[in-house]
């Protein structure tokens, strides 16, 4: 709903509200962004909000507005910095007229008359989902070039409340790790420059109250959907105002508009919760479900991956592979994907990378007789591509060294022994979409794990000019030509792991690819540190091997397989070397996520509130007459016994059943426990949702490396 007097303006829901203040001739600003509010008017916020000079600044409070401009001389670091040769850089940007091209979105247009640059604002707000996205475009109105150094969204302003931001960071096998501080005098930023989004700065935000916990309090999530460069920021600044930017880093005059030319940044998605970061969570996975992923796919039930690299790495032949099909097809796998080293030289990682043709000395017919055994098996066929890098020892570089990315007179950083091929030219697109769709046609792929395993460390075009902005723009126009020519393909964004992990990929995507470390403890942190954006459909999650390759700690294939069911389970994994035991219990835990993937996939996700030793999450049916819970030991309790977990999203005045589904047997180290009190491996317990939210349950006591899955289904009759 649009709705107050100018000179406000206001989008509402149910739940939430964005009120601006966009008066004619005025700089423009956001008033207020939370909860829906029924009584009070913008007029009132803003008398509310009235502020006046302070000794030791200007005379004149200074107002902020959208992007806190240098010309309005308001502290803090502005928004928009751009120039003509070293002028026109002191701009105020003032409103021209405001549009509302239908119920929930705002377009606010202003223009700097002094400096010829105009400026429009978009915000949106979904009404299903309660998810804010907010771009800006520029436009040079002037007759010289326009440099924009630096352009974020807008400049957010956060509820005085939220005292303590989280962000999320990480190195490659371990992704998205949180980390929190509490807003201080000065900037919280974070800069990616790795030409993806990157392990180590992922690009979302978290404000939080000193009170917010994952089932209550009031906070505030940003999420900026671009899978190049970027820079967040969250800075307080002297008068108690606190402003979240995003926006696209720039690298030296990378971003220079000609008269009459316009940029737009990338979407930023806000969402507001007084319900506990829990609460912003549910909105976000909402909005990837019904507004970011492709419907095509989306309705898909999530088929169970068997991935060859960590059964086989490069150590490629047709009877080996065929006897892995064999084996995942035995357990219950349903898509087949062929890992790197089917093609060119490729038989270790420095060399054939470019050469998207079937390695003829591993397969003499092509691949035709591995894909046509994988579907007699009745399994999807998926394929690996690296389509946007190249090794130095291959046919391809040898024929174009000049089509990659570098900066002239600079060494190339090393880095897997490849270079990044220059996707800003037409001739690299057109050949890379032409050697993907042959082997798409030719072998039916259902499939394409999309890798890119390097950063750009120098991401100079042919003319020399930095082209990060560009390069990812065409990454992206490849995927959806390939998509648009195979109405039936998906694709899985894969950077080393959890690095192009974003909103912008998945726009053209349909899986992520979490991480490439698979051990289950450390994936237990990854997939949750995961889930305050992303929805656990789009999440792969495989076993992996009794001994993590990377880790090299060794896991029991019950607690590998319990870890994986909660994301989009797969395994990865050589299957002769597991114990015949171990097999079956791989097989009951693919068979317990077929029978419960619909719920895991579409049903509300909650982060518990933590226990000590453990983490626990589960994800409840829309209607809540369904649940799943995890509780998963990490490490040894402080106390002598584990304490009580408390089920959050479930119907109070609901009664359900509750059972232990998984492990197949109790785990508990002593008897009798809750395990046998409840008959938790019979037929279980009904209890109210109210006891089992507001007192919970005892937890038995287990061994480190535990996984425990309660299943609870509601009963009409008691």
């Amino acid at each position: 709903m649009i709705d107050d007097a100018p000179p406000f303006v206001t989008l509402r829901t149910t739940s939430v509200q964005l009120t601006l203040s966009a008066a004619i001739g005025q700089r423009p600003a956001i008033l207020y962004w939370g909860d829906a509010l029924n009584h009070a008017s913008a007029a009132e916020l803003h008398l509310l909000a009235t502020r006046q000079w302070a000794f030791g600044g200007p005379t004149v409070d200074v107002p902020a507005s959208l992007f806190n401009e240098l010309g309005a001389g308001l502290d803090g670091p502005s928004g928009f910095l751009a120039h003509r040769e070293g002028t026109d850089w002191a701009t105020i940007f003032l409103v021209q007229h405001v549009e509302a091209p239908d119920e929930q979105t705002i377009i606010i247009q202003c223009h700097d008359a002094q400096h010829h640059i105009g400026i429009a604002y978009h915000f949106a707000l979904d009404h299903e989902t309660d998810v804010l996205s907010i771009f800006c475009t520029v436009s040079n109105r002037g007759t010289k070039p326009l440099s924009v150094d630096w352009m974020a969204a807008t400049t957010f302003p956060l509820d005085q409340r939220l005292s303590r931001l989280r962000g999320f960071t990480g190195r490659w096998a371990h992704e998205f790790n949180s980390e929190e501080i509490q807003t201080h005098g000065g900037s919280y930023v974070r800069e990616n420059k790795s030409g993806r989004t990157s392990h180590d700065s992922f690009p979302g935000l978290i404000a939080l109250s000193e009170g917010t916990s994952e089932n209550a309090g009031p906070c505030a999530g940003f999420h900026f959907g671009w899978s190049g460069n970027h820079r967040l920021r969250a800075d307080l600044h002297t008068d108690g105002q606190c402003f979240v930017q995003m926006g696209e880093l720039f690298f030296p005059g990378e971003l220079e508009l000609p008269p009459n030319a316009s940029y737009t940044t990338p979407r930023v998605f806000v969402a507001w919760s007084s319900d506990g970061l829990n609460g912003l969570s549910k909105r976000f996975h909402h909005h990837v479900r019904q507004n970011i992923l492709d419907q095509r796919t989306n309705g898909k039930p999530r088929p169970i991956h068997f991935n060859t690299w960590e059964a086989v790495y490069f150590d490629h032949s047709e009877e080996k592979l065929m006897a892995l099909a064999d084996q995942a097809a035995s357990v219950g796998a349903e898509r087949f994907v062929l890992d790197d080293g089917w093609f060119g030289g490729r038989r270790n990682d420095r060399t054939g990378l470019g050469d998207w043709v079937v390695a003829k000395d591993v397969y003499p017919q092509g691949l035709h007789r591995l894909v046509d055994h994988v579907r007699s098996l009745g399994m999807e066929f998926g394929i690996w591509f690296e389509p946007e890098m190249v090794n130095p020892d291959s046919d391809l570089y040898r024929a174009h060294p000049e089509w990659i990315l570098s900066a002239k007179g600079v060494d190339h950083v090393p880095f897997r022994q490849q270079q990044t091929l220059d996707l800003t030219r037409p001739e690299v697109t057109s050949y890379l979409f032409e050697a993907i769709n042959y082997i798409v046609d030719e072998y039916r792929v259902d499939y394409i794990k999309w890798d890119m395993n390097r950063t750009i460390a120098h991401p100079g075009d042919q003319t020399g000019k930095a082209a990060t902005h560009r390069q990812t723009h065409a990454v992206y126009a490849l995927m959806d030509r390939l998509r648009k020519q195979h109405p039936h393909l998906e694709i899985e964004s894969c950077a080393s792991g959890g690095a192009r992990a974003d909103y912008g990929v998945l726009s053209y995507t349909d899986r992520l690819w979490t991480s490439d470390n698979n051990d289950a403890l450390v994936r237990q942190s990854i997939q949750r540190g995961a889930s305050h954006f992303f929805p656990l459909q789009i999440l792969g999650s495989h076993v992996g091997p009794k001994i993590c390759h990377i880790t090299g700690r060794v896991l029991d294939m019950s607690f590998r397989v319990g870890t994986a069911l909660f994301g989009h389970m797969g395994i990865e994994a050589d299957l002769s070397a597991e114990t015949e035991q171990d097999l079956t219990i791989l097989k009951d835990g693919i068979k317990l996520y077929k029978e419960y993937r619909a719920l895991i996939h579409s049903g509300d996700f909650y982060r518990l509130d933590r226990i000590d030793a453990f983490n626990c999450v589960g994800v409840v049916a829309k209607d809540q007459t369904e649940a799943l819970f995890s509780c998963t030991k990490l490490s040894d309790q402080r106390s002598s016994l584990p304490g009580r977990v408390r089920l959050t999203g479930l119907a109070a005045r609901s009664f359900y059943r509750v059972r232990l589904i998984w492990p197949g047997a109790s785990p508990s180290i002593t008897t009798p426990s809750i395990v046998e009190a409840a008959d938790l491996y019979g037929k279980g317990s009904i209890l109210s949702g109210e006891a089992l939210h507001q007192f919970g349950i005892q937890l038995p006591l287990v061994k480190p490396n535990t996984c425990l899955i309660f299943h609870l289904q509601v009963v009409t009759e008691h």
